[in-house]
């Protein structure tokens, strides 16, 4: 099986994890809350929309909320899951605050390779299991 290319920048990105979890939450999502989201231009979220939508990653037209197609969901989880290993590496292993950690998972996640997302995934897990058998 061939897989498609989808070829998204980290804005781009952006907008597709915030969709997904506007999905995740069960929330409808119009263009309008997501400028106000994500700090942009409504003219940026036109864009942007129109981009994902050729993708066919989203559906969306300006009267209804945007839905995330099977495919969107499928590049959206990538991204969600590099930010929350991320996150939660600068948070439980670094002490970060959660503030600072999400702020530097969410610019990371766009150009950190798999490998080593794996290795930080798996560090984290084996360094929590340590952590909480000494809390015993």
């Amino acid at each position: 099986m061939v897989i498609e290319e989808k070829n998204l920048t980290s804005g781009l990105e952006d907008y597709l994890e915030a969709i997904y979890v506007a999905h995740l939450n069960n929330k409808p999502l119009k263009g309008a809350q997501l400028a106000r989201e994500l700090n942009v231009s409504r003219a940026s979220v036109s864009e942007a929309l129109a981009r994902l939508v050729s993708k066919k990653l989203i559906n969306y037209n300006s009267y209804e909320a945007i839905s995330i197609t099977k495919t969107g969901i499928t590049e959206a989880q990538k991204v969600y899951n590099k930010h929350h290993i991320l996150e939660l590496f600068f948070e439980k292993v670094l002490e970060i605050n959660k503030k600072e950690a999400s702020e530097n998972a969410c610019k990371i996640e766009h150009i950190i390779s798999e490998n080593i997302i794996n290795k930080i995934s798996n560090f984290t897990e084996i360094y929590l299991k340590e952590q909480n058998s000494s809390d015993d």
